[in-house]
């Protein structure tokens, strides 16, 4: 029988590509429906988002071993094949004997008829798919976007815009498992490991940890008291470059999830007041809840579209946070690679412009606004806007930095 973890990826690879589901959601209901520990959990998503992310390199390889295009191939034995391929070339570790044999298992009861090619390609795979795989070039645009398995077009704007070393460096670490970072929250950070948490010191916030090993935040103790928070480091850095004061009046515009909007309250030292606006009424009320279960009872949370906010009173601090690409998140979003698009980036920058035109319109002359996205696109950086001045602006990238690709920038609202 295939572990539970290999039976969790395989489902989650068949619900991402063949019926369109995003993968780090249908990996948590598929991972809490199988009850899996912390190592099996930990297992399963590398599993998963390895899988997602490689798919350009392991249908090429898979195309070379079967002698048909991948597309040919019924999904059950697409998937079952990825994520065959991917533990035998990328996994160290894995005996090759179960990765052939558990595949085969898994496609068994979908596609029975199609067990002997599985069986076959992943045989032929288990000597030849590393020396194919380190074969691939990435002098070019596009030989790197087969090597690294994104969209040519997204090797092709990391080359323009960053030149062709940085771009290739860029490219490997988007396909390494994403840092665990935790926010700690009304607690030290050293507190939380203390009392058994799985982490290091995270350096850079100061209240942010770094996971060490398996753990299930969403069922600790730690997340149902409000004390911690799963958010990347560089995510932790968009409330800090704000720096709101106790008692202030701040905007938080697109405010959910909430991992933003709790921290600002953290800062605040729960005096003074946050409206956190949110436009889709689930994520809204979702958002509601966040601030409740994390203590933030300074924040009113208004079901409005940011991009025709009118403020009825000024607010000393304003933080943008649009929607964005998400290319600096593809470690823990894998399959955004695959749904983003040159078309996307243009239509997201005119709404950035427009939120971050209503942030500035809701600003104290003299106060402050960031502007964040979590992105790495030169067209999404911080728009000009008539009335702010640009202080500082700061990138994060995943493989200088080990967290995700941020562009934040710190602006203030002139006087008079």
């Amino acid at each position: 029988m295939p572990t539970p973890a290999r039976r969790v990826a395989y489902t989650v690879l068949r619900r991402v590509f063949e019926q369109g589901a995003y993968a780090d959601r249908a990996f948590a209901g598929e991972a809490g429906r199988a009850r899996l520990d912390p190592r099996e959990r930990a297992l399963a998503m590398r599993l998963t988002f390895g899988a997602v992310q490689r798919r350009a390199t392991l249908d090429h390889v898979i195309a070379g071993l079967a002698g048909r295009p991948v597309e040919q191939l019924d999904p059950p034995l697409r998937a079952a094949l990825r994520l065959g391929v991917f533990q035998l070339a990328y996994l160290d570790g894995v005996a090759p004997h179960a990765a052939v044999g558990e595949s085969v298992d898994l496609v068994k009861r979908d596609a029975p008829a199609g067990a002997g090619l599985v069986n076959a390609v992943l045989r032929r795979a288990a000597p030849e798919a590393p020396a194919l795989i380190a074969a691939l070039r990435d002098e070019t645009p596009a030989e790197a976007a087969l090597k690294h398995s994104v969209p040519e077009w997204l090797a092709e704007l990391w080359f323009a815009e960053r030149g062709a070393e940085e771009a290739r460096a860029l490219l490997a670490a988007i396909n390494e498992p994403a840092e665990g970072a935790l926010r700690a929250h009304g607690i030290s950070p050293q507190a939380l490991i203390d009392a058994g948490v799985p982490a290091r010191l995270g350096g850079e916030p100061p209240e942010s940890l770094v996971l060490t090993g398996p753990w299930d935040v969403a069922s600790s103790s730690q997340w149902r008291e409000g004390l911690v928070f799963p958010q990347s480091r560089a995510s932790q850095l968009v409330a800090r470059a704000l720096d709101p004061q106790p008692g202030e009046r701040v905007l938080d515009l697109c405010a959910a999830p909430g991992g933003k909007t709790t921290h600002l309250a953290d800062l605040m030292a729960g005096q003074g007041e946050i409206v956190a606006v949110e436009r889709h009424p689930g994520r809204a009320e979702a958002l509601r809840e966040t601030c409740a279960r994390m203590h933030a009872g300074i924040v009113s949370v208004e079901t409005a579209d940011a991009t025709a906010y009118e403020a009825r009173e000024p607010f000393d601090r304003v933080l943008v946070d649009p929607p964005c690409s998400g290319l600096g998140t593809l470690q823990s979003r894998p399959d955004l690679r695959w749904r983003a698009s040159p078309e996307q980036i243009a239509e997201l920058v005119a709404v950035q412009r427009l939120i971050t035109e209503a942030g500035a319109r809701a600003l104290k002359p003299g106060g402050r606004l960031v502007y964040s996205v979590c992105t790495l696109s030169r067209a999404e950086e911080v728009p000009a806007i008539d009335g702010l001045e640009l202080e500082i602006a700061r990138e994060t990238l995943p493989h200088r930095h080990a967290t995700d690709g941020f562009h934040i920038a710190r602006l203030h609202r002139l006087s008079g």
